[in-house]
């Protein structure tokens, strides 16, 4: 696995990727900056900035997911049909995957999704509208959506 990092408005993304995919997106306090990075990182690095920079709505990377269980894997995967700009409660996504009463072990696969921002966790919140449960930080997760909603600036 190979590792490069992204300097964004709200922390340091650390990118890895192996030669299928990314692999990985998540926040660090590491800033260690890499030269000749893989090119998979270089895009993913790319499409990161055009999100931030409010230009880019839809990844187009080839993601890997090595890590997870079945059950979360199928939770990442509802977590990508969530358009950007919208929102989800846990029990939306727990009833899209078709089990309703599985609201908290939902809440436990978003939180260890390996690839943060393109796989969007950040777009579930609670079912009363509320903010809540984001590995990254509540405050990243309301500027994410914020940003999404175009009020990044507000």
């Amino acid at each position: 696995m190979e590792y490069g990092y992204l300097t964004t408005p709200i922390g340091t993304l650390k990118i890895g990727a192996d030669p299928i995919g990314i692999c990985e997106v998540e926040f660090t306090d590491e800033e260690i900056h890499t030269e000749n990075e893989n090119p998979l990182i270089i895009q993913a690095k790319n499409q990161l900035e055009e999100y931030f920079a409010g230009k880019r709505k839809v990844f187009d990377l080839s993601l890997h997911l090595t890590k997870g269980t079945e059950f979360q894997r199928i939770c990442w995967d509802a977590l990508m049909k969530i358009p950007y700009g919208e929102t989800r409660s846990y029990y939306d996504q727990a009833v899209s995957i078709h089990k309703p009463k599985a609201v908290r072990a939902v809440g436990g696969a978003n939180h260890h999704n390996p690839i943060s921002i393109i796989i969007p966790c950040h777009r579930v919140i609670a079912k009363n509208g509320t903010l809540c449960g984001y590995g990254g930080g509540l405050e990243r997760k309301e500027y994410l959506l914020k940003l999404e909603a175009g009020a990044e600036n507000e």
